[in-house]
C-alpha cells in the first residue's frame, strides 16, 4: 500500500498542473499522480494529428514536467474511492491519501443517432491507440461525413483536409458552424475560409440515421438526402466524467459535473475536483456553464493544488477563452459574444475596427485584423471581444481576455498604453483595442 500526503486522479491538463502546483505550494508534501494512460495526448492538438504534426507520437504531455515538479506517478486505474478511510482502490493497489483531487476530466458525448454503434463511426478519444485507429482508417477512406461544426468538427475537418483525396463533409444542426462560439458574421467567415479549402459543410441540417450493414456506408439528413461515408467522425460535444465521485457519493450538480466550491472544494473537504468533471460557474452573473476549456481546467488546478492545506485562491468564474484555425484565418473570443450576452439581458454596444496588424501595412506579416469588442451600456464594462485575422489574433484575444477579467471599462481601455512596433503591431494611432473603446465611449454618448 502507498501512502501520499495529496493524491490526483488524471493525467491530463488539469491533473498535471493541479498536482505541480500543490507540490509548489507544499514542498514537504508527497505528491502523488495516478493516470491510467501509459502516454498522454495533449487534447487540443489531436485534430493536428491527422494532418500538421503527423503521428500521436508528437503530441504527447512529456512526463519531464511532473519530474521537474518533483511529482511521482502511477499507472493505474481508479476503481473506486473510500471516503471513510481515504483510501483509493485501483488497479495497482490501494492508496491512502491525505487529501485527493479528482481531475478525470471528460467523456465524448454519443448523440442518439441510429446506426451510430457501425464500424467506421468514430468519438474522439484522449487515447493513442484509438487515434492511430483512426488515422489507418482515414487512410483509405474516400468519404469522411463529421456531424457537429464546432470545434472538433472544423479542426478534423481542415486537418484530414490536407491529406487531400477526400470528400467532407461538415454537418452541422445549427445554421451556422461555431454558432455557439461566435458572433454570425465571424461564423460565415469561417465557414467561408473551409469551403475555400475544399470543405463541404451541411448547416441547418440534422443526421436522422448512420447505415450500411456492419460497416457505415453513408448518412440520412432531415431533408431525406443521403451522404455517402466511409468514415463518420462524432463531434458533438462532450460529458464530464464523474462515475468515480457519483460512486463515492459525492455530490453531483444538474449540469452532470462533481459540485465544487470556489476553492474547488466537493461535498467532502478532503477532495477537490477541477477540470471537465467540476462544476462551472459563468463570470457574469455567476449562472452554471458548461464550458470545457483547457484554459478553465489548468486555472482551476492551479486554484485547487494551492488551497488544500490553507484556502489563498477562489475562482472568480469561467471567462471563456477559445480559439480556432483554418489554414491562416485565426479566430478568437474572449467572454461573451454579442448573441450571448443580448440572450442574457444585457443592454450593449459594440465597435468593431478591422485594419493590417502591421504599420505599414506593406511590412512582412501584415495581414488585415478585425476586432469586436462589446460593452454594457450603463457601465461601460467590457463583456467580451472577438477577433479575425492572422496568428498573431491569438494574443490580441489573451489581452482583450485580461481587460475583461479586470472589468475594464471603455474608458480604461481607451487609456490603454501599450508597446508598438512596425514589424510586430499594427500602428498605434489607429490600435484596435484603444480605437474600438473610442467608438464604444461615443456610442454609449450617443446612445444616452
Amino acid at each position: 500500500m502507498q501512502n501520499a500526503d495529496v493524491v490526483v486522479v488524471g493525467g491530463s491538463a488539469a491533473g498535471i498542473t493541479a498536482a505541480v502546483t500543490a507540490k509548489r505550494h507544499y514542498p514537504d508534501k508527497r505528491v502523488l499522480l495516478v493516470r491510467m494512460e501509459e502516454k498522454v495526448l495533449i487534447p487540443c492538438g489531436i485534430p493536428y494529428i491527422f494532418g500538421t504534426v503527423g503521428t500521436p507520437e508528437k503530441n504527447l504531455i512529456s512526463d519531464a514536467v511532473l519530474e521537474k515538479g518533483q511529482v511521482e506517478h502511477v499507472i493505474a486505474e481508479v476503481t473506486s474511492i473510500d471516503r471513510e478511510k481515504k483510501l483509493l482502490h485501483t488497479s495497482q493497489g490501494e492508496i491512502c491519501y491525505g487529501k485527493l483531487i479528482l481531475a478525470t476530466g471528460s467523456l465524448p458525448s454519443r448523440p442518439p443517432i441510429p446506426g451510430a454503434d457501425k464500424a467506421g463511426v468514430f468519438t474522439i478519444v484522449k487515447d493513442v491507440a484509438q487515434i492511430q485507429m483512426l488515422q489507418m482508417e482515414l487512410r483509405d477512406a474516400k468519404d469522411v461525413v463529421i456531424i457537429g461544426g464546432g470545434f472538433i468538427g472544423i479542426e478534423f475537418a481542415d486537418e484530414i483536409m490536407k491529406g487531400g483525396g477526400k470528400t467532407i463533409t461538415i454537418v452541422e444542426i445549427a445554421p451556422h458552424c461555431l454558432s455557439l462560439s461566435y458572433d454570425e458574421e465571424f461564423c460565415i467567415e469561417a465557414e467561408d475560409a473551409l469551403r475555400s479549402r475544399g470543405i463541404q459543410i451541411r448547416a441547418n441540417t440534422k443526421v436522422t440515421g448512420i447505415h450500411g450493414t456492419t460497416r457505415v456506408e453513408g448518412v440520412t439528413l432531415s431533408d431525406g438526402q443521403t451522404l455517402k461515408a466511409d468514415i463518420v467522425l462524432l463531434g458533438t460535444g462532450a460529458t464530464p466524467n464523474v462515475k468515480l465521485a457519483q460512486n463515492a457519493g459525492l455530490r453531483i450538480g444538474y449540469t452532470g459535473a462533481i459540485v465544487v466550491d470556489r476553492t474547488m472544494r466537493t461535498s467532502d473537504t478532503a477532495i477537490y475536483a477541477c477540470g471537465d468533471c467540476a462544476k462551472k460557474i459563468s463570470f457574469f452573473g455567476g449562472r452554471p456553464s458548461k464550458l470545457m476549456l483547457a484554459s478553465i481546467a489548468t486555472l482551476e488546478a492551479r486554484i485547487a493544488g494551492a488551497n488544500l492545506f490553507g484556502i489563498t485562491r477562489e475562482n472568480p468564474g469561467t471567462v471563456g477563452v477559445w480559439s480556432t484555425a483554418i489554414g491562416d484565418l485565426a479566430l478568437g473570443t474572449a467572454g461573451l459574444t454579442e448573441t450571448v450576452a443580448k440572450a442574457d439581458g444585457y443592454d450593449v454596444v459594440t465597435a468593431l475596427v478591422e485594419g493590417p496588424n502591421r504599420h505599414p501595412g506593406c511590412m512582412p506579416g501584415a495581414a488585415n485584423m478585425k476586432v469586436k469588442l462589446l460593452f454594457e451600456h450603463n457601465s461601460g464594462v467590457l463583456l467580451g471581444g472577438q477577433v479575425r485575422g492572422s496568428s498573431a489574433a491569438g494574443e490580441m484575444l489573451n489581452v482583450i481576455a485580461a481587460c475583461v477579467q479586470k472589468r475594464m471599462t471603455a474608458e480604461d481601455i481607451a487609456m490603454f498604453q501599450m508597446g508598438t512596433h512596425p514589424a510586430l503591431t499594427a500602428s498605434p494611432v489607429v490600435y484596435p483595442l484603444t480605437t474600438a473603446a473610442e467608438i464604444a465611449i461615443t456610442k454609449i454618448r450617443n446612445k444616452g
